[in-house]
């Protein structure tokens, strides 16, 4: 696919903590080259459903405007939204079709009408089917396979994992990006977005588990034999911890954030026994001493809660330490706790490593996005190249090429010129060249939106 004919996609990532916009467009070598990038901090919403509607609307509309301000010759229309709750739930399912044309090979339309009639099937009222994911096909006798299509046959059929979520909360998610003059091009179950941006080949062949540590929640999905065996949401993610910090140690919420960050471990045996954070008295009160070993003993508390969520699952489905040669790959912004790995590994006798977008990303952009905590909407664009290449779903604009800015490249320290404009623009880059020069505008921008907790010194 040549770097003309590929369409710019648009991941929205609205999260407990973040919304995150970024839009990217593969390259002639398969890798995403990012156009525009911007995140908000979230409000409305609860681990991970969208509880107040206006408040979400204003921080993804903040998001957007970041986003523009990285690039203002994009126009963004339809985004691929992530999807995350207690409300989402997963089944099994089998069906098949008998075909009315058995003497020609099988096609990809007679595949599409298969997945299309488990969309009847029956689920509780109130919940609505986000997703159906087939897992193993078979052709009359022959079973296990990945890819019908060519196959001559009867009967084809799949096993199918049916991924549903409450009626109510994908319309209070569907409303937000609407009235945000947006269009829900899909909606994506996070761990599957997270799991495609951190996860290769080998990996689905080894069986591996994605555990995707968010700000509300932490979403759970596992692969074995190249397939989508198991979904989970647990209830739990980084808020938690950060709310256990504040009651067990009597902080205020941000700093109790702030000390998660800076000075927490997520194994206690690792933590100094005589170090102390002081944190400042509130209006002329003496100051507090707080012990960084019980820190991190409460944070231990809960990630060995959230672990052992991931144990009871993984036993669930019959896939344990022997079955999973690739391990447990940690992702999303809970996973950059320190000693998380030694605690995981710990607690589900798996090897676990950090997974990190690095390996779809094009090289020369912007340190920040290779962070694990934006896994999921880098995802969500490669979802929306999946559904582009398989034909899934048209895309019937005609999309303009964008080049990427500069400022979302790493560059040397090259002086340049600040113009932000007011509002985005349709700009035919072809005819003429792309004269708007930023990067002290997007720096200062980024010091503004990601390092705000550590300008606010614990002394």
């Amino acid at each position: 696919m040549s770097q003309n004919e590929s369409p710019i996609i648009v991941g929205l990532d609205i999260g407990t903590t973040k919304i995150a916009a970024i839009a990217g467009r593969k390259n002639e070598f398969g890798k995403l080259e990012i156009l525009g990038f911007g995140r908000a901090n979230s409000s409305g919403v609860l681990h991970g459903q969208v509880l107040n509607i206006d408040q979400t609307i204003k921080a993804i509309q903040q998001a957007l405007v970041n986003c523009y301000e990285s690039n203002p010759e994009l126009e963004i229309n339809e985004v691929y939204v992530g999807i995350a709750g207690h409300h989402i739930k997963s089944l099994q399912t089998r069906g098949d079709v008998v075909r009315q044309d058995s003497e020609n090979e099988i096609q990809r339309w007679e595949i599409d009408m298969l997945i299309e009639n488990q969309r009847k099937t029956f689920i509780p009222a109130g919940d609505q089917i986000i997703d159906v994911i087939p897992q193993e096909f078979y052709v009359d006798n022959n079973q296990n396979i990945k890819d019908p299509i060519g196959y001559n046959g009867v009967k084809v059929g799949a096993n199918f994992h049916i991924i549903t979520g409450d009626r109510n909360a994908i319309r209070n998610i569907n409303r937000a990006v609407d009235r945000s003059n947006l269009k829900t091009k899909d909606l994506v179950l996070q761990p599957l977005a997270s799991a495609s941006a951190v996860m290769s080949d080998i990996d689905m062949e080894a069986g591996v588990a994605i555990l995707d540590i968010g700000g509300g929640t932490s979403d759970l999905a596992v692969f074995y034999e190249g397939v989508l065996k198991h979904t989970a949401v647990i209830p739990f993610g980084g808020e938690n911890i950060t709310n256990d910090i504040r009651l067990g140690l009597g902080v205020l919420k941000q700093q109790a954030e702030a000390m998660k960050v800076q000075f927490g471990s997520a194994l206690s045996d690792e933590a100094k026994a005589n170090a102390f954070i002081t944190i400042p008295g509130l209006k002329g009160m003496p100051a507090k001493e707080i012990s960084v070993k019980n820190l991190a003993q409460i944070i231990q508390a809960r990630m060995s809660e959230i672990l052992d969520f991931v144990s009871y699952h993984l036993k669930q489905v019959g896939l344990d330490s022997r079955a999973l040669n690739g391990g447990i790959i940690l992702t999303g912004g809970g996973s950059q706790l320190k000693h998380l790995i030694q605690l995981t590994e710990y607690t589900t006798g798996l090897n676990a490593r950090i997974g990190l977008p690095n390996e779809h990303l094009a090289p020369n952009h912007i340190e920040e996005l290779k962070k694990p905590m934006y896994a999921t909407c880098l995802g969500l664009i490669l979802k929306g190249y999946s559904d582009y290449e398989h034909k899934y779903k048209e895309f019937n604009e005609q999309y303009k090429k964008v080049e990427v800015p500069r400022s979302l490249k790493t560059t040397i320290n090259e002086p340049l010129t600040e113009q932000v404009p007011t509002k985005p623009e349709k700009v035919d880059v072809t005819e003429r060249e792309h004269k708007i020069k930023f990067w002290d505008r997007f720096k200062d921008n980024l010091i503004d939106l990601f390092k705000e907790e550590e300008d606010k010194m614990i002394k």
